[in-house]
């Protein structure tokens, strides 16, 4: 209903002041939930002047034994205190150890039993695999034993003296492990079985005593590893020797050392002409290479050299299985990558056409938006039911069916992984943040990165995870199962939703909806160049964006990543004003007789005479007073009050504008900018953003907003580019949108597994 908005000159009234509970405000300053900072982490989220790390070498001898499934090793570790503190002990990390038979890995997870269960989830019931470290020493350099403490995945070593700021300490440790079924009982490394014929494919990661991180934040890192929470680790050298049976292929952080003792005349020939390629890979080992060394075994033995400075952590890949192309990367300070795949025939096509380029791809995307990768090579290593990183290389998913046909799901999904795998060497690998802590550094960061390399694939590419709409569901749902982003790793209700897809849509609407993308670009790269090589902690993330940025985002991280609120910003009503501008009308006052209803029209028609009408002694002074037209000013009067008023007065008055006051309500909690996309009746739209701080005041869940437009609007859609994750759109329009209740047809078919291309060759067999 259009209503009239009277004119005048002043408006005078109270100021309202809200009564309003800190602890419900959302524009509330976060500063003193964070850390203070100090000369070690500064207010702008640099790190300062006093920052330290620790770092932590490794000289490492090892030998996988094919035939039994296991590895033997021997380390030398050189421990740096650049700490201005003294340690009179060191921490290492047995990671392997969350696979021992009485692991609490095992002692806390709970479990039930279903009418149907398959052979790997019955046999998680009672596990039977004699899994962990089996520490044979841990001594000093020199051949004397150091006294140790073995507390679940920890281990203690006491040193012989305490090692003072500046100084440095090497020990040695003696140890072995089962190599776990990854297909049996899981595990982000381990071993795949080709019955077929009979070869194995190993992944492995987490064979070594490691470091625990010993920072400035909480010393000495003491979390148990339990499963999910990743790692937290130190930068250091490493050379590492791996001994493996002499026909198969070797894929490992670092760059191969002796390649004159493992590598064919012609695998060397294709390695450096794959090393002058950035358009296509060049297979360096080929399908049918790989299939005779899986049917012709060798009973000798090569030792694989590999040495990587100022990585965090070591990983490798061997099987005889392996074919392996190539192709090197120009970045854009002129360094050059070589990007490369190894997988075994069971992956192709697929891989030999995407792995490499997706691996390329990705370096150059995500340098874009950080820094050129700063390593010299870049590894994807095809494993089943897996997606795993460490520096320089990284084991992912990805299987055609026997025919060599693959659906899109296992299409995409590869690539995606690949994207993501890799790109998590720069997000921890590099920004080394603390995935023990907090996931969301580590895997939000990353999988909002990967979606920026997804688009810049193929236009219309499937993301799973960035853009604000996909989050909705997640976001709408049982507050119970929903934890804030920043809770630890190991408490995480709907751990993919929270700590990859949740923190992703956040920075993505950050760049799109709340910053815009030349402002959060910036801050993000500056975020990414302060804090390569080094340990970053939420607030170093939080200050660097606001610092790049001068954008003040507090009320954006205590609500996406503090709350589990959800964003449902609903227009409950909208009202239409015009000015009077009180001209006198002669027409006013008057009123139809349809507008004085149905008795006074039948009356009109039925009464012949009313008794003033027969007697007009009873008419007085009311029977001919309209109330209407008794306050409208009359001509002179308005003149004299026009006159009164100044040129800009007199355009107000008579400007004609339309006057729409809209009604929101914050129903969702989570504060969000306002999106509003007006459409007049000439068919034109306008779109309007007002920042999240009209919901500064008072409780923050109501508002309103009156907008004057020259044009007469007959729509107002709100967040009209699902670009806030809004919940529930039912409510973003005006007049409100009928809900569509659908019913489908249905008939009982037999669905096949066929995937698409299996369907495609089908259809064109059966041509005439």
């Amino acid at each position: 209903m259009k209503k009239i908005l009277f004119f005048c000159l002043l408006i005078t009234g109270t100021t309202l002041s809200a009564q309003v509970n800190t602890n419900q405000n959302k524009f509330k300053q976060l500063s003193e939930d964070l850390p203070t900072p100090n000369s070690y982490r500064t207010a702008s989220g640099a790190p300062g002047h006093e920052y330290w790390q620790q770092k932590a070498d490794y000289e490492i001898s090892l030998e996988l034994d094919d035939e039994n499934q296991t590895i033997h090793g021997e380390e030398t570790i050189t421990y740096h205190n650049n700490s201005p503190d003294i340690l009179r002990y060191l921490w290492v990390q047995l990671d392997q150890n969350v696979r021992a038979l009485d692991s609490d890995s095992h002692i806390i997870k709970t479990n039930e039993v279903d009418d149907k269960m398959n052979v790997r989830t019955l046999g998680s019931l009672n596990p039977d695999f004699d899994g962990g470290f089996k520490i044979e020493s841990v001594q000093t350099t020199t051949g004397q034993d150091l006294p140790n403490t073995i507390n679940k995945t920890m281990m203690r070593v006491d040193i012989p003296t305490a090692l003072n700021p500046g100084e440095s300490y090497s020990f040695k440790i003696k140890w072995w492990y089962n190599i776990n079924d990854r297909m049996q009982i899981g595990g982000r490394s381990g071993y795949e079985y080709f019955e077929k014929d009979d070869n194995y494919l190993y992944t492995i990661a987490q064979f070594y005593p490691r470091m625990c991180m010993y920072n400035d934040v909480y010393g000495w890192q003491n979390k148990q590893f339990l499963g999910r929470g990743e790692f937290t680790l130190s930068f250091g050298d490493y050379k590492v020797s791996i001994t493996v049976p002499s026909d198969h292929l070797v894929a490992s952080t670092g760059v191969l050392q002796n390649e004159n003792d493992v590598l064919s005349t012609e695998q060397k020939k294709r390695l450096k002409k794959a090393s002058e390629e950035y358009e296509q890979p060049i297979i360096i080992a080929t399908q049918s290479e790989a299939e005779k060394r899986e049917t012709k075994r060798s009973n000798n033995k090569k030792t694989w050299v590999f040495h990587a400075e100022n990585v965090r952590d070591f990983a490798f890949a061997s099987s005889r299985k392996f074919i392996w192309d190539a192709m090197a990367v120009k970045q854009i300070d002129g360094t050059k990558v070589m990007a490369m795949s190894m997988y075994p025939k069971e992956g192709n096509p697929l891989w030999e056409k995407y792995s490499t380029k997706a691996v390329a791809h990705t370096l150059k995307w995500f340098s874009h938006y950080t820094f050129p990768y700063p390593y010299p090579v870049a590894w994807s290593i095809n494993a089943a039911r897996i997606g795993m990183e460490y520096p320089m290389i990284c084991f992912n998913y990805g299987r055609c069916e026997e025919d060599g046909t693959y659906s899109k799901r296992i299409k995409y999904g590869m690539i995606s992984v690949i994207i993501h795998e890799v790109g998590h060497n720069y997000f921890p690998m590099i920004v080394n943040s603390d995935e023990r802590q907090w996931t969301w550094m580590d895997e939000g960061l990353t999988t909002f990165l990967q979606y920026l390399t997804e688009v810049q694939w193929e236009r219309n590419y499937p993301s799973r995870r960035g853009p604000a709409h996909k989050i909705v569901p997640y976001m709408g749902g049982d507050k119970s199962k929903i934890s804030p982003i920043m809770t630890n790793s190991e408490s995480i209700h709907q751990f993919g939703n929270n700590a990859y897809g949740k923190p992703a849509t956040a920075l993505n609407i950050l760049r799109e909806t709340v910053m815009g993308r030349e402002l959060f670009d910036f801050a993000f790269k500056e975020y990414a160049n302060r804090w390569m090589f080094k340990h970053p902690t939420p607030a170093d993330f939080f200050r660097t964006m606001e610092d790049a940025s001068s954008v003040d985002l507090d009320w954006f991280w205590r609500g996406w990543f503090y709350t589990n609120d959800h964003v449902d910003i609903s227009i409950d009503n909208v009202e239409y004003f015009k000015v009077n501008s009180k001209q006198p009308d002669p027409n006013a006052g008057k009123i139809t007789d349809r507008e004085k209803g149905i008795s006074y029209m039948r009356n009109k028609e039925e009464i012949e005479e009313t008794y003033d009408e027969q007697d007009s002694s009873l008419k007085d002074f009311y029977s001919t007073y309209d109330p209407f037209k008794a306050n409208q000013m009359d001509q002179k009067d308005y003149d004299e009050y026009y006159t009164s008023l100044s040129e800009k007065e007199k355009a107000v008055l008579n400007d004609d504008l339309n006057y729409y006051q809209i009604n929101l309500s914050n129903k969702g909690g989570l504060v969000m900018p306002v999106i509003l996309e007006f459409t007049y009746s000439d068919g034109s739209n306008e779109l309007i953003r007002i920042p999240a701080e009209i919901w500064k005041m008072g409780s923050s869940t109501n508002v309103s907003k009156v907008f004057a437009k020259e044009k007469e609007v007959v729509s107002i859609t709100l967040d009209p580019f699902l670009e806030t994750a809004d919940t529930d759109t039912s409510n973003n329009s005006f007049p409100p949108k009928k809900e569509e209740s659908k019913f489908e047809m249905f008939e009982r078919q037999q669905f096949n597994q066929e995937n698409e291309m299996q369907k495609a060759k089908k259809k064109k067999s059966t041509r005439p």
